[in-house]
């Protein structure tokens, strides 16, 4: 991989690749950048895998010596918050806040209505037809991360679309902050939706819970667990897979902007920097047909990241995941986008929305200076629990359809069997399943002769 060359005085913080280079270390790059997963260390699946085994035989005795030990309990003990008590956490938010959620909540609510999934009836031959229903999941567990960050955001994120699938009972996941307190507009949010159930839980421990019940506390097994987390969230949510449903996969957040020589750098910066102060297993790339672009927008981090909260998860994500990618054009930014399947990508070049047209691969996509990812994550009403870790390319964001289901109901009457009587007969034999032939002919057992067809 070759460095690309710099001012003396540009500061150096995020590494660069050259897509003009052709050698052996560029394409390893390109390869591991793109090639990547949503869980990649086998020692956090190994991990999760005992921590879920144990919250299996122990249940409630196991959630809470996890979250003793990795953090996330509640100082009080309590690890079941109900729905009186989040009602409560509802009425006492604050008045902004509670004004900023109404909107957010009706947003999501908006967007989440246009995607209920209709049922529909095919007739395939007169007397047969095939109903494929669509029915909401009975228990639908939502994981909300926090710890250090709360984000009442992701409650919204998750819930919402539940009421709208019109999901029986929804419970919510969240573990407490480091001083052991369940936060109190997260608290709140859940009671301002209508949550029965908090599980005040955080990490594979919290997917145990909810994938397994807490048979001690009257919590029932869920159906499908939904939600975002790090990468022990994410490890356990792909065990379970084999007893629950699950959303999909949602690692640590990422974020990429797509950016030509005309973008304002310090627009490219802020939004650069957005999703890495998730954590500091975030990736930001920048992808640029111009190093000069490149040169300032690092000159603007370095001037942003004093000034801000999460400077240093943010210095930790730089360090580790952050890059700048340098296109010889458009045509091969775009491509290396594609192939690297971003969870956030943010466009800001010349024709935005002909740039956007040509993304296959995104969780989802940002157009033009004045949408911010950070516009997605709160307000605009878009989901923003996103496909991560390259999934983009068979994953999209979540939605109502993932609160619910399909089942095929297939109805026939005697002339609609008759029809395609020779048809089962015939493949049966070929199969050598007699007996599925045999379900046809006892059918007809009182005939003369075979149905003529």
């Amino acid at each position: 991989m070759t460095a690309t060359a710099r001012p003396a005085a540009a500061p150096s913080i995020l590494r660069r690749l050259d897509l003009a280079d052709a050698d052996s270390a560029t394409r390893a790059t390109v390869e591991r950048l793109q090639r990547r997963a949503a869980v990649s260390n086998p020692a956090v699946r190994d991990a999760a895998r005992a921590i879920l085994d144990d919250v299996r035989i122990r249940g409630l005795a196991a959630v809470v010596d996890a979250g003793s030990t990795f953090g996330g309990a509640p100082a009080d003990g309590r690890l079941v918050i109900g729905r009186a008590e989040l009602t409560a956490a509802a009425d006492a938010l604050p008045a902004d806040v509670r004004a900023a959620l109404d909107q957010a909540i009706a947003n999501v609510r908006a967007v989440a209505q246009a995607q209920i999934p209709q049922s529909t009836t095919v007739e395939t031959a007169p007397g047969v037809t095939v109903e494929r229903r669509w029915l909401p999941l009975r228990r639908v567990g939502c994981y909300v991360p926090g710890g250090g960050a709360p984000l009442p955001s992701s409650l919204v994120m998750t819930v919402v679309p539940a009421l709208v699938a019109g999901v029986d009972a929804i419970v919510v996941a969240s573990p407490a902050g480091p001083s052991g307190a369940v936060d109190a507009i997260v608290a709140g949010t859940a009671g301002l939706l209508g949550v029965g159930t908090l599980i005040v839980a955080g990490g594979a421990q919290a997917i145990g819970a909810l994938a397994f019940g807490l048979p001690d506390a009257g919590v029932e097994p869920v159906d499908r667990i939904v939600g975002p987390g790090n990468a022990w969230v994410t490890a356990a949510k792909i065990e379970v897979s084999a007893v629950v449903g699950i959303d999909l996969p949602a690692g640590p957040s990422e974020g990429m902007v797509l950016a030509d020589g005309d973008a304002d750098p310090v627009l490219v910066a802020a939004d650069l920097v957005t999703q890495a102060e998730h954590g500091p297993d975030s990736p930001a790339i920048l992808v640029t047909t111009d190093p000069r672009l490149a040169d300032a927008v690092e000159a603007e981090i370095a001037r942003l990241l004093p000034h801000l909260e999460r400077r240093d998860i943010l210095r930790a994500a730089l360090d580790e995941h952050g890059w700048i990618v340098l296109a010889p054009d458009l045509r091969a930014a775009i491509a290396f986008v594609d192939g690297y399947a971003p969870e956030h990508l943010s466009i800001d070049v010349a024709d935005a929305e002909s740039a956007a047209a040509r993304i296959r691969n995104a969780g989802s996509i940002f157009i033009g200076p004045w949408a911010p990812e950070s516009a997605g994550d709160y307000a605009t009403g878009a989901n923003h629990v996103l496909p991560t870790g390259g999934l983009a390319r068979s994953s999209g964001p979540l939605s109502v359809e993932a609160y619910g289901r399909f089942s095929q109901v297939q109805r026939l009457d005697r002339d609609g069997l008759a029809a395609i009587a020779a048809t089962i007969r015939t493949l049966a034999t070929t199969e050598g399943l007699t007996a599925h032939r045999n379900a046809v002919d006892a059918r007809f057992r009182d005939d003369a002769e075979e149905p003529a067809r």
